[in-house]
């Protein structure tokens, strides 16, 4: 397996700091019980902070499908012919993806638009931004428990790994998905390391090429 491109898993890292960068940016919105003026006043406000963590957004899921893509490789090669845990668990990641780019999509609609519509029409997208973690909880779900089962199962990462990843998978749609959206970044952060220094250990010390037998 190749693994002179040992800074590919470090796409997981990249994915982490952005995703901090969009809640830095773009801060957080009053929640659809507030008023619907005060809804509107923080858009209108926010409007080029928020359209930019917009983006952010969109390069985060990007940057998250990159890293799923050489987890995938690798978890398909301690699988083996015929390994399916690997394909399902970049599907997670897609889906995850997905569900990023739809908050993406709200948020950017929200702050573009909030000089032009009512407030009580912000305040209604505002509650539909407020509930739609569900493709991104079902991505995390996904992604978490397919590479957890993996792990265990075939060794492509430490087994702690693995049993870690599936505790956050089961925790993913359960009242405390918030903590299992936090672990999901630690786990992708420690994931990504590993990955990167595992290529650039093989990169440094590749093996050595068999001699072709005398004649």
């Amino acid at each position: 397996m190749k693994s002179d491109h040992w800074w590919a898993p470090l796409t997981g890292v990249a994915f982490v700091l952005v995703a901090i960068s969009v809640f830095a940016v773009g801060g957080e919105p009053p929640e659809a019980s507030k008023p619907a003026q005060e809804i509107a006043t923080f858009y209108r406000d926010n409007d080029t902070s928020l359209m930019f963590a917009a983006a952010l957004t969109g390069i985060a899921g990007t940057l998250l499908i990159f890293f799923a893509g050489y987890l995938r490789r690798e978890l398909r090669a301690a699988e083996g012919e015929g390994g399916v845990l690997s394909l399902i668990a970049f599907a997670g990641a897609v889906i995850l993806a997905t569900g990023l780019a739809i908050d993406g999509m709200i948020t950017f609609a929200m702050a573009e638009a909030s000089d032009r519509i009512q407030p009580a029409q912000l305040q209604t997208l505002q509650a539909l931004w407020d509930n739609d973690f569900l493709p991104m909880a079902l991505g995390l779900q996904v992604l978490f428990l397919a590479a957890g089962l993996s792990i265990v199962r075939h060794g492509a990462l430490a087994a702690w790994m693995g049993w870690l990843a599936i505790v956050l998978g089961v925790t993913a749609l359960t009242p405390a998905g918030f903590i299992a959206f936090m672990g999901g970044a630690i786990w992708v952060l420690i994931a990504s390391t590993m990955l990167a220094l595992r290529a650039r250990g093989a990169a440094a010390h590749p093996s050595a090429p068999v001699a072709s037998p005398a004649t």
